[in-house]
């Protein structure tokens, strides 16, 4: 990737036009594409787009610049030159607002699989998984989704760094499940960037503490290409004081709508980058804690890095517009906004698959009402699809958030129905789908017409 063009001085372009043209002002005035209803875009493509007939690019950027400032409120949180971070609500951020508040907070009908108790934790336990592998093979971790899949499922050890990685990561998101009510300080920050990095860093001292006056500060590099050189480290413990006195809601002095705060949040630990390594999972578990307090809780249940990981350079260009145009943060709001949005769609089209999987699948287990539950139903599924799979009592437990018994009752039931075998493994046991379990399956539902 390249860093983006930087925006030209707006002031310097109305200067001029004063100077040499006047009554060109009255023309920058009513320009398109400088209002609320348009779109919101940075510098960096508006100079590939042919300006107003009269004017340059340049003159175009001065009349959208002129229209956002009406727009601007400030936070209370500054960049390192010190000047204080801003935001907009132009249209497009509106409507992305009403519709994430809408879909994430329960105020719309949700799929039952989701709002049953009975079998939701299967599904917050994917989404978990989802969010934790991709958010650590953002950061470089190279497991396969499969084989992370597995040492989940299983609990067993961790056996690289990137997979202590991706383990680190999906216990850190049970953990912010569990801190959805706390206040937010810097020793919970570090807390979660303690969970995050637990035997994953050159420098396991660096865990769970920001770096200190007298440590080389680390940048953000693209190959040799600079894009971010944080704050100073001497600053650190003020900037992340406001930051948490920010997230808890004790520093409003403009009304910033909740997701736009836990997105600034997701930026600011970007931003200020407090720790050696892990900012960019420590930023994305803090922006589900920031959502979960907040009380959007279809979150938990969402996964935004696996989108972010398709164009891992949006992601960085949503930062880079952010800093580069008057730290801006509308940019980094809208990008985010719109990963919301997809992974809660995707969110619902996964819901929808389930839902029309688990229609056939009860039509076919139809010869046997009530004699498998919603846990052995998902087995069964999940067998059919993955023939070659197999299931410890261990994983399943874990899968479906059980006690140990009751996933082992389960299998041993699936057992003495015909569609499981059980095979020892070393000193545990395993079960194992029959060969034949599709044609088990309708012989079943044949014997009940």
């Amino acid at each position: 990737m390249r860093r983006p063009a930087p925006p030209p001085d707006p002031a310097e372009s109305i200067r001029l036009i004063l100077s040499s043209s006047p009554e060109l002002m009255a023309k920058l005035l009513a320009v398109p594409g400088a209002g609320p209803s348009d779109p919101y875009l940075p510098w960096d493509k508006i100079r590939f787009k042919n300006p107003p007939q009269g004017l340059t690019g340049e003159e175009w950027w001065a009349a959208i610049k002129l229209a956002r400032r009406q727009m601007m409120r400030e936070l209370p949180l500054r960049d390192k030159e010190g000047r204080p971070f801003r935001f907009a609500l132009p249209d497009v951020v509106l409507k992305a607002l009403e519709e994430t508040s809408r879909d994430a907070s329960g105020e719309i009908a949700m799929n039952e699989q989701v709002t049953n108790p009975s079998t939701r934790d299967r599904y917050l336990v994917n989404s978990l998984m989802e969010e934790a592998i991709n958010s650590s093979q953002l950061e470089g971790a190279s497991t396969s989704r499969v084989v992370a899949e597995e040492m989940i499922r299983s609990q067993r050890k961790p056996r690289d760094r990137d997979e202590q990685m991706i383990y680190n990561n999906y216990q850190a998101m049970r953990m912010i499940g569990d801190l959805r009510r706390e206040k937010l300080t810097p020793d919970l920050i570090c807390e979660i960037h303690r969970a995050v990095t637990a035997d994953t860093l050159d420098n396991p001292s660096a865990s769970g503490r920001f770096q200190l006056p007298g440590e080389d500060r680390v940048s953000v590099f693209h190959g040799d290409l600079v894009l971010h050189e944080p704050p100073p480290a001497k600053t650190l413990p003020e900037r992340v004081q406001k930051l948490c006195d920010f997230a808890n809601g004790d520093l409003d002095r403009v009304y910033v709508p909740p997701v736009l705060r836990a997105i600034t949040v997701h930026f600011m630990i970007g931003y200020d980058h407090p720790f050696e390594d892990g900012n960019g999972r420590t930023a994305r578990a803090l922006f589900y804690w920031s959502m979960l307090n907040q009380g959007y809780w279809l979150t938990e249940y969402v996964a935004i890095s696996p989108i972010l990981k398709r164009a891992p350079s949006q992601y960085a260009y949503s930062y880079l517009h952010s800093e580069d145009d008057e730290s801006d943060l509308t940019y980094f709001h809208l990008y985010q906004l719109g990963v919301l949005k997809r992974s809660i769609a995707e969110l619902h089209s996964y819901l929808s698959r389930k839902a029309e999987e688990l229609r056939e699948l009860q039509q076919k287990l139809s010869a046997a009402p009530g004699v498998f539950n919603h846990r052995q139903i998902a087995l069964i599924e999940h067998a059919m699809k993955n023939p070659g799979s197999s299931v410890t009592a261990q994983s399943h437990m874990t899968s479906h958030n059980v006690v140990y018994e009751t996933a082992r009752q389960d299998l041993i039931g699936l057992e003495k129905a015909g569609l499981f075998h059980k095979v020892r493994s070393g000193r545990a046991y395993v079960w194992i789908p029959v060969a034949d379990l599709p044609s088990r399956l309708d012989v079943m539902g044949k014997s009940q017409n």
